[in-house]
């Protein structure tokens, strides 16, 4: 377990290593120049036992025989090697490696075997491991540059930037400081063979300096870390925005069953990062800019998006964009209206967005008090000005200083965040940055979309915050079961246990009770054998449907018939069940399977048998509660159908959502034991909810996976 002291230890080093310096190296060229900038050269010491000098620097043999104690060592030699230089490292005192040699788990089995071998040393030598495949990290505030990257920042900001790809952090790095994000540190984790993302997020949450996280990830190694990391991040109000590379072609968890073709490992990292309040993004770029608005705004108190403009087509263009973001353009309150209307030109129109017109261009003094009534409005959280920037020298003087004076003037007397954006993405450079400090303007984004998407995003963010931070699994009795297959009925009484309703039936073992029963539900039925051994009794014409109750009798001696066939291998056989037929209504999907890294996910899906062609999916982690189940249904694009459409009835949703919840707790009742639990499909026609079908995965001791069917 790596501890926050221990990482504290390693960020903040006196003393540098560069183990396998090399003037042929590139990394090693690019580590000790950034040390040496930053005023570190005394304290660097170049390690080669082959060669007397390095960059122009004597060098030792080993760091024992550097003779001093050494903080941190940056390891820059072939894999086979690399043990015995975290050895020789912590026998020189260090309290941290960092490994840039590949050569690891990303190698195969024999690299994997290597890996596993270094963190047992280094456990054993009590020495944080960063890496391998790492180019190092930058605290940008302290001054600590000990990374093998060009160009690291300089000027210190908010945002701590994580990535698992030291290749890609350097377009990260570079896109950061074109689109004015500050950067308060740059960290790579590579193979996170010990020290993982989660570790750094959990480190850096107190870290006054950082108010929002940028990372990018490939995988999410170790996920109770990262979740309780997580946890605390959202309950600090501190933004994690993650690009996760990997949206690929589902992967099914259970083959014999619909929720594992629907829940796909990228999927579920959708719905575990929506409940932990972690906001998932695509780009590099919307990584960056939506960390920096958060870092900026922090939480909102309000969803709602002021925006000020002095062009009426900026202010279509953004009326667009938040639609399709989702973002809330509030209509302005009365009061805020008077204010506005006061400045405002006889031709001009008070609303959100607003265009202040071209009369600002003669009076300043109009985007001064449109910011400060926008910003000032009770259903505004932040308020965006919507104005031009020079980024280039040539500009100089820039002729628009008193638009961005005015509107910083504004901004100040907002009560909210503010932010300032441009219509176009464009550099935004040190020249742009005195002109937004001269206006005290603290913060800007470039372009319209990249805007409004990330503040609709640190909206949703702002909302959902709270219940990730709280979130506390409550404690779930765990039921007694025998994990068999189950036979139909069997099935029936585990979900009727869990208050699930289920459709009318009877089981029958005779022809005559058969009939009986047909007649007695006064319609077509549908009748099914029962037996624990046969899972897929369609396929052996196990199973009837729309049977006449003149016919049951001799349908239940056919269906028997077919149990008893030798393509159904011997099965054990209990009768039939006989249950009314139902037509019309709406059918869902509602199941519960396990992600090998996060445990059991709920699915609710729209369609029945139609269910993977029509992908309408929710997912979210267990527990479930009702209002959360209810959010579920909200959120597919089949929701219309819920509330009745073209006749229809509409659906008892509350009800409905109460149903899906006890899916939920059932499945984590049977936690220890399950595989995956479906239902499929709920059927619902108005305020009546029954399940029809339902298959039970068992998880067996041996690993083996058992079913039981309704």
């Amino acid at each position: 377990m790596v501890t926050s002291a221990q990482l504290r230890a390693f960020f903040e080093p006196r003393s540098f290593a560069l183990v396998g310096a090399s003037d042929k190296s590139t990394f090693s060229r690019l580590l000790y120049r950034n040390l040496v900038a930053a005023g570190h050269e005394p304290s660097t010491f170049l390690v080669n036992p082959r060669s007397d000098r390095v960059h122009g620097r004597r060098t030792r043999p080993s760091c024992v025989a550097i003779g001093r104690p050494v903080d941190l060592a940056f390891v820059m030699v072939p894999a086979t090697a690399v043990a015995d230089a975290v050895r020789d490292a912590a026998a020189a005192g260090a309290r941290g490696v960092a490994v840039l040699s590949s050569g690891f788990a990303e190698t195969g089995e024999e690299g994997r075997r290597r890996q596993r071998e270094l963190v047992l040393l280094s456990e054993e030598l009590g020495v944080v491991l960063l890496g391998p495949n790492v180019l190092g990290f930058v605290d940008v505030a302290a001054g600590i540059p000990a990374m093998a990257l060009a160009g690291p920042p300089g000027s210190a900001g908010n945002v701590a930037l994580i990535s698992q790809s030291g290749a890609s952090c350097g377009a990260m790095k570079d896109f950061a400081a074109l689109a004015g994000v500050g950067l308060s540190h740059v960290i790579t984790v590579g193979n996170e063979a010990m020290v993982t993302v989660g570790h750094l997020l959990d480190h850096l949450v107190d870290d006054e300096r950082t108010r929002a996280f940028a990372v990018f990830m490939e995988a999410i190694r170790e996920p109770e870390v990262f979740a309780a990391a997580a946890r605390r991040a959202a309950a600090a109000g501190k933004a994690i925005v993650v690009l996760k590379a990997g949206r690929s072609e589902l992967a099914a968890k259970a083959a014999t069953a619909h929720t594992g073709a629907l829940v796909g490992d990228d999927r579920v990292v959708d719905a575990v990062l929506a409940r932990l309040g972690v906001i998932r993004v695509d780009t590099i770029e919307d990584m960056l800019v939506t960390a920096g608005v958060a870092a900026h705004t922090g939480p909102l108190a309000s969803p709602g998006i002021g925006v000020v403009s002095i062009s009426g087509g900026a202010c279509d263009l953004v009326a667009d964009l938040a639609q399709a973001a989702g973002a809330v353009l509030p209509e302005l309150s009365g009061a805020t209206a008077e204010r506005v209307a006061a400045v405002m030109p006889s031709y001009g129109h008070v609303q959100n967005p607003l265009d202040i017109t071209g009369a600002a261009v003669i009076d300043p003094g109009i985007w001064e008090t449109a910011v400060s009534a926008v910003g000032g409005d009770p259903d505004v959280g932040v308020v965006v000005a919507v104005n031009s920037l020079p980024w280039r020298e040539e500009d100089r003087p820039f002729y628009g200083q008193k638009y961005v004076d005015a509107i910083g003037a504004g901004m100040a007397g907002a009560g909210v965040p503010a932010i300032y954006l441009t219509q176009v993405t464009q550099p935004m450079g040190a020249y742009t940055r005195e002109v937004l400090d001269a206006g005290g303007v603290a913060h800007a984004v470039p372009g319209l979309r990249l805007g409004i998407d990330a503040l609709a995003r640190v909206a949703g963010w702002s909302r959902s915050r709270a219940t990730a931070a709280d979130f506390t699994p409550p404690a779930v009795p765990v039921r007694d079961v025998r994990p068999v297959p189950y036979s139909e009925a069997d099935a029936r009484r585990l979900l009727e246990s869990a208050g699930i309703p289920v459709v009318p039936a009877r089981h029958v073992h005779s022809g005559g009770e058969a009939a009986e029963a047909a007649r007695a539900f006064g319609g077509p039925v549908a009748m099914k054998i029962v037996s624990a051994d046969i899972a897929h009794k369609s396929d052996l014409g196990c199973v009837r449907l729309g049977v006449p109750a003149e016919r049951a009798a001799a349908v239940y001696e056919e269906v028997m018939a077919a149990g008893r066939a030798p393509a159904a291998g011997g099965a054990r056989l209990d009768g039939v069940l006989v249950s009314p037929m139902r037509e019309g209504g709406l059918e869902l999907l509602v199941g519960v399977t396990r992600d090998a890294d996060w445990g059991l996910v709920l699915a609710v899906a729209l369609g029945g048998v139609l269910v993977e062609v029509l992908d309408d999916v929710a997912l979210t982690p267990l527990p479930v509660s009702p209002a959360r189940a209810r959010a579920m249904l909200e959120s597919l694009r089949g929701a219309p159908l819920l509330r009745g459409v073209r006749g229809g009835s509409p659906a008892g949703v509350g009800r409905l959502a109460e149903v899906i919840a006890a899916v939920g707790t059932l499945a984590a009742e049977l936690e220890p034991h399950l595989e995956s639990l479906e239902i499929n499909p709920l059927r619902v026609d108005g305020p009546r909810i029954e399940a029809l079908d339902a298959l039970v995965v068992w998880r067996t001791a041996d690993g083996r996976a058992t079913e039981g069917r309704q």
